[in-house]
């Protein structure tokens, strides 16, 4: 029966984000609660992903460094370029476009991972480039920000450490331990474990959903014109640049999703705290059509993942 239910969940990914992002738009405090554990439930995503990896599969992704160091890369070229292109073509007002090319100057997410899994593209890889493309960013992200926008921002190297500890390397290793120890004995769990992510993201996007309603009910359109365009651009040209640098189609899945997914998160931190409200609109309209986006690519690619090849190299 638990069973049961946990596939009808998995299977219905997508429904049960827009369902729950519906019901926050249109009474917020169904969700809007959640805001003060939203580390927390990153933290549980972490840990069930840990729960599906073994150890020897970040060996493998250390002996691939190569195909890590040219999705980081591509992560801090295409989605800095896109967002400057952008708010160009579009016009935007200095602050939006600020918003814009914050967000494309932010690392990958979270959440990116989650949709590795259900993409069933290369998750260790997709955990691997997340915590690099993080502790780059108090370098990489201000530095990005002062050339393409003019404007200068600081992001706090050892908070952004402590976060990347406590959200993603602790629960991680918690559930890769577990496995290692207790493999047999949490078969169940590692069943069901899945679709309590599906259950806990889908209730992040609805939080942050219910924490943005007057903005999203405002219709920025021009800024939300940039963000459908900055997101789908950042899949294609994250996917398409890995093939044509002799990735494999699963690492170009894998790099598509990381470059397409930042951390809006931080960038709405930073919008909010060097900038204004205006700045910070990009950030948090990002943050719900990524995840949902995530949600449809990844449903689109698990029905074709036997298409793919398997843990390809990048070409040396």
């Amino acid at each position: 029966m638990l069973r049961t239910l946990a596939q009808w969940i998995e299977r219905n990914f997508l429904t049960l984000a827009v369902g729950f992002s519906l019901l926050a738009l249109f009474h917020p405090p169904l969700f809007a609660w959640i805001k003060p554990h939203i580390a927390l439930g990153l933290g549980i995503i972490m840990f069930g992903m840990g729960l599906t990896l073994d150890f020897g599969d970040f060996a493998r992704v250390g002996r691939e460094w190569r195909t890590a160091g040219l999705g980081v890369g591509l992560q801090y070229l295409i989605m800095p370029l896109i967002a400057w292109a952008l708010c160009l073509a579009l016009r935007l007002p200095p602050e939006a476009a600020v918003g814009v090319i914050l967000v494309g100057c932010c690392p990958s997410g979270t959440a990116s991972n989650v949709i590795a899994y259900f993409a069933r593209a290369d998750v260790p890889l997709s955990v691997v480039m997340t915590l690099l493309s993080t502790l780059i960013a108090p370098l990489a992200t201000p530095a990005l920000v002062e050339l393409l926008a003019g404007e200068r921002v600081d992001v706090d190297f050892w908070a952004m450490v402590r976060s990347v500890f406590w959200i993603v390397v602790f629960p991680l290793l918690d559930g890769l331990i577990l496995r290692h120890l207790l493999r047999e004995r949490l078969k169940p769990l590692i069943q069901i474990f899945p679709s309590i992510s599906v259950v806990t993201i889908s209730a992040v996007i609805a939080c942050v959903v219910a924490l943005n309603q007057k903005t999203i009910l405002e219709f920025p359109a021009l800024i939300m014109l940039a963000v459908i365009l900055h997101n789908a651009m950042g899949y294609i040209c994250g996917f398409w640049g890995t093939r044509m640098l002799g990735g494999g189609t699963i690492t170009a899945r894998t790099i598509s999703i990381e470059v397409g997914m930042q951390n809006s998160g931080l960038a709405v931190a930073l919008a909010g705290t060097f900038f204004g409200p205006t700045a910070a609109l990009a950030g948090a309209i990002f943050s719900l059509w990524q995840n949902l986006t995530g949600v449809a690519l990844a449903r689109i690619w698990s029905r074709t993942a036997g298409a793919g090849e398997g843990n390809l190299h990048v070409k040396e």
